[in-house]
């Protein structure tokens, strides 16, 4: 048969969001799942795992390699916080706790492209106690390939408000808003790779909790010559308390804090927009490569996406 037996047929996106069962959305290039989020009512959050790069192995891992009971919580790569209005949406079990979890993707939720795709969806922080509302999420998930499989952006935008008539407060704490939990041989302990933030500090004993635009974990992903993969956390200018604290740790996690001082109040009329990437790449990078990439994410113009539409 000719070609040309479908003269209208479109060519297919090379990036696309492609649903799958039990609340699964896989983001693919051509053909490729690079990562996928998982929104399972049933999960205490919404997470994204694997994260890959050329090769068919996660740079992340679902939780701690030597505590993986008292650090369940560490999905992958996740949103949450340790407290709002009192409850803590970090942990897993304690004697104030919620969950967060998937009302909706979005009508106008997914789209394909060359260039990139996208997922946007609302999230409902919950309290375990009685099951009030404590928070309103927008979520805009969107996967850009810089060069293919080697070099891309996972860019996290994130909306919220309260429910009508209502005040909610993120407190202060070292833990939240954006975890990522590496692979074991990436960690420094585990694995002997190599933390690096943008003031050029390295490891726990230099990085931790210390204020930096961007912070890369990188190290060994398989034994084959140049086997070397890593993450960049990176925090958008226009978030609150930039350049931010980070929470990172040489047994293989990072965290940009959102509010490690202070309080942070939202509601209906005062809601809170928040914008965060990750940049996923083969190698291991330099600092002239992570300021790039952090400049690249800065310079992209804000996400287009409407929160009345919820």
């Amino acid at each position: 048969m000719g070609q040309d037996v479908l003269p209208s047929a479109q060519l297919v996106p090379a990036v696309q969001a492609v649903p799958l069962p039990h609340h699964v959305t896989s983001f693919q290039l051509n053909g490729r799942e690079l990562t996928a989020c998982h929104f399972d009512p049933l999960d205490r959050r919404v997470f994204w795992y694997p994260i890959r790069g050329t090769r068919d192995i996660s740079l992340t891992r679902m939780g701690h390699p030597h505590d993986p009971q008292g650090h369940s919580h560490h999905n992958g790569v996740w949103i949450s916080h340790n407290d709002v209005n009192g409850i803590s949406f970090w942990a897993d079990r304690g004697p104030k706790t919620g969950r967060i979890v998937n009302a909706e993707v979005s009508r106008e939720g997914y789209t394909d492209a060359d260039a990139s795709a996208t997922m946007q969806m609302v999230n409902h922080w919950i309290a375990d106690a009685d099951g009030a509302v404590q928070l309103i999420e927008i979520r805009r998930t969107e996967i850009m390939p810089l060069e293919g499989a080697a070099s891309w952006f996972m860019i996290i935008d994130l909306h919220y408000t309260a429910p009508k008539g209502m005040t909610s407060s993120f407190g202060p704490t070292p833990f939240g808003l954006i975890g990522v939990r590496m692979a074991k041989s990436i960690g420094v302990i585990d694995g002997g790779g190599r933390i690096l933030n943008s003031a050029g500090q390295v490891n726990e004993a230099e990085v931790f909790r210390k204020p930096a635009a961007w912070c890369d974990y990188s190290g060994r992903i398989t034994n084959g010559e140049g086997g070397f993969s890593g993450i960049t956390l990176l925090n958008h200018p226009g978030n609150p308390q930039n350049p931010t604290p980070f929470h990172v740790r040489d047994d293989g996690w990072m965290c940009a804090c959102l509010n490690l001082e202070g309080s942070i109040e939202v509601s209906a009329e005062k809601p809170l927009r928040l914008r965060y990437a990750l940049w996923v790449h083969d190698g291991l990078a330099t600092s002239e490569m992570c300021n790039a990439a952090w400049q690249r994410f800065a310079d992209l113009p804000p996400a287009d996406f409407n929160p009345s539409k919820k």
